[in-house]
């Protein structure tokens, strides 16, 4: 299991929990991953299991990131001066250093006598792995940041120097799978009329959560939030009546995430709630952050109640969520929001925006509110309703942990995995036996 990236985003607690789940449905699983010091390092994050690091930290200290030894990853997002440069910046000698980087690490694990490669994204390592291992058959994971600058190539093929050269690879990588997964219904029509992959290849494979560890459960409400904001006035989280219900986003603070927009519409519904009802918000990668910080929009906006809680370890996720009544996540771009279906998974109704992922990871009236891109009103109104209804609150909140258990657990998930090895290892031995 191969993934470019080091460990920071959604796709990479994919492929950590699909490689533990994997084994119990009898395959042995080696990740071979990018990693960094702090935050990023991935034999912190995979412990436990068979992981392979390939270190960018020297990459991270060099002048020019892209051209060390080995060099950094690139990335899908263009943030101006980060070290992470979009992939559709580089021209053919980094996109050179890239391959011949990850060749070497494909090689140190032994990659050619591997039954399946599964690629997550699409990336240099699907070229390496074309030279290092030509008869293994390769199963593509599509997580759709790739497919977001794919559409924002189309839409502006001068944005990027090296743009369209790009999108022609990733449109090779995609076609030299044998099988590609994808998260939902809409990302299988993009990646067909973006990468021209046919339907049949295609299999959908949502992402999941993992049932021994999110799901409903009691905590010690008061203890949670006295450890997690020391420094907060914990009067908002208690009242009169008892505890008091808590909205809670988890995530980066990347500019498609809208965390200001939270906060604005925040601000805007606080007046409306019928008991006071605090916004946690959880994350933000360290030294990460595109356009306003969440502490800026604070002051900016005056909102009260809103506790800034820090980035932590995805472990300490199903306390955060057992502690809370309701997710949020107002992105407008998420491809799939895995968060939405962890917090489902623990008993939480979600609110999110009716776009693709999370349009079809919600359901509006059964297991949350949906709320159109962008609009801090109807957002806002969502808040209130959550916060001011709690029988209703409650209602969606168990039908979306019957959902999330019925239909992203990943024990069942692996499964359906297995069988795309499977499938793959078989038509590719079929090919090879046709070709011999």
């Amino acid at each position: 299991m191969g993934l470019a990236f080091f460990p920071r985003g959604g796709s990479a607690h994919v492929a950590r929990n699909l490689a533990a789940t994997l084994r119990d449905v009898g395959w042995d699983i080696t990740v071979l991953t990018g990693s960094s010091t702090g935050p990023g390092d991935a034999r912190r994050f995979y412990a436990g299991l068979d992981v392979r690091p390939h270190d960018f930290t020297r990459a991270l200290e060099a002048p020019d990131p892209m051209r060390a030894d080995p060099p950094m990853h690139p990335s899908y997002e263009d943030r101006p001066g980060a070290p992470d440069r979009v992939f559709a910046s580089l021209d053919d000698d980094e996109y050179e250093r890239q391959v011949v980087g990850w060749c070497r690490a494909l090689q140190s694990v032994d990659a050619a006598s591997a039954d399946v490669l599964h690629l997550h994204h699409l990336t240099p390592l699907n070229e390496a792995a074309a030279r290092v291992a030509p008869d293994v058959p390769i199963v593509g994971h599509l997580h759709g940041t790739e497919l977001l600058m794919l559409e924002a190539i189309e839409a502006e093929p001068e944005r990027w120097p090296h743009g369209p050269v790009w999108a022609a690879r990733m449109r090779a990588w995609a076609a030299a799978c044998e099988r590609v997964i994808v998260l939902t219904e809409t990302h299988e029509k993009r990646s067909e009329g973006l990468l021209g992959i046919d339907r049949e290849r295609c299999v959908l494979v949502p992402d999941g959560f993992d049932p021994k560890l999110f799901l409903p459960r009691d905590v010690d409400h008061r203890a949670h939030w006295r450890r997690y904001l020391p420094d907060a006035d914990l009067g908002a989280f208690e009242d009169a009546e008892g505890r008091t219900p808590v909205l809670v986003y988890v995530g980066r603070f990347t500019a498609v995430k809208r965390v200001p927009l939270l906060i604005e519409a925040y601000a805007r519904a606080r007046p409306g709630f019928a008991r006071r009802a605090p916004l946690v918000i959880v994350g933000g990668f360290p030294g990460e952050c595109e356009g306003e910080h969440p502490a800026d929009a604070i002051r900016r906006t005056g909102a009260r109640d809103v506790f800034l809680a820090g980035w932590h370890d995805h472990d300490e996720l199903p306390s955060f969520l057992a502690a809370s009544d309701v997710i949020v996540l107002p992105s407008v771009r998420e491809q799939f929001g895995l968060v939405l279906v962890e917090g489902m998974a623990c008993g939480l109704p979600a609110i999110a925006v009716d776009a693709l992922g999370p349009g079809e990871v919600v359901e509006h009236g059964e297991t949350g509110w949906l709320v159109p891109p962008d609009d801090p009103v109807a957002l806002a109104n969502a808040l209130v309703h959550a916060v001011n209804c709690p029988a209703e609150r409650r209602r969606r909140g168990a039908q979306a942990a019957v959902v999330a258990r019925e239909q992203y657990a990943w024990p069942s998930l692996a499964e359906d995995v297995a069988a795309v090895y499977e499938a793959a290892r078989r038509d590719a031995s079929g090919l090879l036996g046709a070709g011999a």
